[in-house]
């Protein structure tokens, strides 16, 4: 293996050995949605580890260092660690606003789940579902971040309003959950586009990305496998035909259609990726663990 190779996988060990060191190890009696929190955060701890190895700041303080490994999601060690950045300090609207999102997820969780009749599971899941996605990623992620740069600390939201997107490149290179985009660009597609060109990181790297997912959902759920794999391929196939010259040509990546495109592609096969065995085995319990539900 030459030394190039080596050091490109250098700090990949963790994140490969940690998810499956978890599911050896974890009991079986534990419940569903309890074993995908904890296979989440496993493969979460291996990312922050990778990103903290491989991006050495030598000037960073301890206290940069100790925030960066365990109270921020983000995983730009670079950004975080650099006392020399320039940070823009949050204002009392988005300090505002990111409460509000909070908020709202809470109400979806502890309140609109509760009107939707038991007969309906999937609807139930499905609010839960959206319930967390704001509370956590939209909501307290964004809190974290304001409280970062409140002190000095480049710590952009995670959240870039992915609804403004107006094409797929867009959404998932700046919009949608950067964390995980700045992972997969720094140590996934720039290695990669050096040997196989750019179509075939962009491939590779929503093939991981649905490797990850099938982790993250279909394991834990015992079911439904293909369905996240097939969402990102989608996905990446969409990306490259919006970048072709035909693409360009009938107006993708931009505008009105580029929108629409974008929201479709988006959201077509999203029964894919959260399918069902999820939805049911995973966020209902959940739900239910949270104590706001009563199954018989």
């Amino acid at each position: 293996m030459t030394p190039h190779i080596v050091k490109w996988w250098s700090g990949w060990t963790s994140l490969l050995l940690l998810p499956a060191a978890f599911v050896w190890l974890v009991p079986s009696v534990w419940p569903k949605w309890l074993f995908m929190w904890g296979l989440a955060f496993a493969i979460f701890v291996g990312c922050k580890w990778l990103t903290w190895r491989r991006i050495p700041v030598p000037n960073a303080t301890l206290w940069r260092h100790l925030g960066y490994l365990f109270f921020w999601p983000g995983l730009d060690a670079a950004a975080f660690l650099n006392s020399d950045r320039h940070v823009v300090r949050p204002r009392w609207p988005e300090w505002c606003f990111a409460f509000a999102k909070t908020a709202l997820g809470g109400v979806l969780i502890f309140g609109t789940v509760r009107c939707v009749p038991g007969e309906y599971p999937l609807l139930v899941g499905w609010v839960g579902m959206i319930g967390s996605v704001f509370t956590l990623h939209f909501g307290i992620f964004h809190l974290l971040s304001c409280a970062w740069r409140q002190v000095g600390v480049e710590a952009k939201p995670l959240m870039n309003w992915p609804v403004l997107a107006t094409s797929i490149s867009d959404f998932w290179g700046r919009r949608w959950n950067t964390a995980f985009r700045d992972l997969t660009h720094r140590f996934l597609f720039r290695p990669l586009m050096a040997r196989i060109g750019a179509r075939g990181a962009v491939v590779v790297g929503f093939l991981f990305s649905g490797f990850v997912h099938e982790i993250v959902i279909s394991l834990p759920a015992g079911g439904g496998y293909g369905g996240p794999t097939l969402f990102f391929v989608l996905q990446g196939v969409a990306l490259i035909f919006e970048r072709s010259a035909v693409g360009r040509r009938i107006g993708l990546g931009r505008g009105f259609r580029g929108r629409i495109f974008t929201a479709v592609v988006l959201l077509a096969p999203v029964y894919g990726l959260f399918h069902p065995p999820f939805v049911l085995e995973i966020i209902v319990p959940f739900i239910g663990a949270l104590g706001e539900l009563r199954w018989n």
